[in-house]
């Protein structure tokens, strides 16, 4: 098992953990511990960015496939070519 420390952790923040983790019943130390992995595990249900970002497209649209744009013929490239040659 790994170990972390965390420095500089003011003092209002430890004490509202410490009454968190005791209206749980259990240790400061394992309160982080479900913090951590409940804020973890949310992350890794929401996917990746593309995915976050079609969800929320999604979401903008009213949960409705989005329209695309009909394809057309690309331009031409342009001539870079010095005239007279």
């Amino acid at each position: 098992m790994a170990m972390l420390t965390v420095r500089n952790l003011d003092d209002d923040l430890k004490g509202r953990l410490r009454l968190r983790a005791g209206s749980h019943g259990h240790s400061m130390e394992e309160e982080v511990r479900q913090i951590l992995r409940e804020a973890l595990v949310v992350e890794r249900e929401q996917g990746g960015l593309g995915s976050r970002v079609y969800a929320r497209i999604l979401e903008l649209n009213g949960g409705g496939e989005l329209a695309l744009p009909a394809r057309s013929a690309p331009r031409p490239a342009p001539d870079f070519r010095e005239s007279g040659q």
